[in-house]
C-alpha cells in the first residue's frame, strides 16, 4: 500500500487537490495535506501524478 505526505515546501497552489482530491486536500492553513490512510488502489496512479506534478516537490512517499 502507498501513503503520501506533504512537506513544508508546499505553496498551496492546489494542483495536487485538483489532480487527486481523494488523497490530497487543502487544510485550514491553506496548504495541501494528504489523507493519513493508505491510498486506495484505484487512486494510486492519480496520486503519483499529483506527486510528480507538484511544482515545488512538496509531496513525498510516506514509508
Amino acid at each position: 500500500m502507498m501513503k503520501y505526505r506533504v512537506n513544508d515546501l508546499c505553496i498551496g497552489c492546489g494542483l495536487c487537490t485538483s489532480i487527486c482530491p481523494e488523497v490530497f486536500y487543502m487544510n485550514d492553513t491553506g496548504l495541501a495535506s494528504a489523507i493519513e490512510e493508505d491510498v486506495p488502489k484505484e487512486q494510486e496512479g492519480a496520486a503519483e501524478e499529483a506527486k510528480n506534478s507538484c511544482p515545488v516537490n512538496a509531496i513525498e512517499n510516506d514509508d
